[in-house]
């Protein structure tokens, strides 16, 4: 097991965590955003009850947008929309940084789309 190198930050609470509106949602379509200054995609999803949504997400380092049709991902939705460029980003889609790309956070199994993360 490594030593642990990397600091906390302060706890929040559970009412706090529980603000967050992560829900499950399933990729709907994929466009190329040359536009972007980073390798990206414009990406909608349905997310059920919550609608359709987009986003601009830096995950093309990564992923062909035939990999993302289709796939189930973690998005939070109770971000204030945010413009990217000529774009109206209005979910967060959730990853991880790694040195080749963003990892996208997928679901094992599927679940009914709008399903809040637990």
């Amino acid at each position: 097991m490594q030593p642990i190198t990397a600091t906390l930050k302060e706890p929040i609470s559970w009412p706090e965590f529980e603000k967050v509106l992560m829900v499950a949602g399933t990729v709907v379509r994929v466009e190329a955003f040359p536009e972007a200054r980073k390798p990206a995609f414009k990406l909608w999803a349905d997310f059920g009850p919550y609608g359709a949504r987009k986003t601009s997400a830096q995950v093309a380092d990564l992923y062909t947008a035939e990999q993302l049709l289709g796939r189930q991902i973690v998005g939070v939705l109770n971000f204030p929309v945010k413009q990217v460029g000529p774009f109206a980003s209005e979910f967060l889609l959730t990853g991880f940084h790694t040195d080749e790309g963003v990892v996208v956070t997928a679901l094992e199994r599927r679940v009914p789309n709008g399903s809040r993360l637990a």
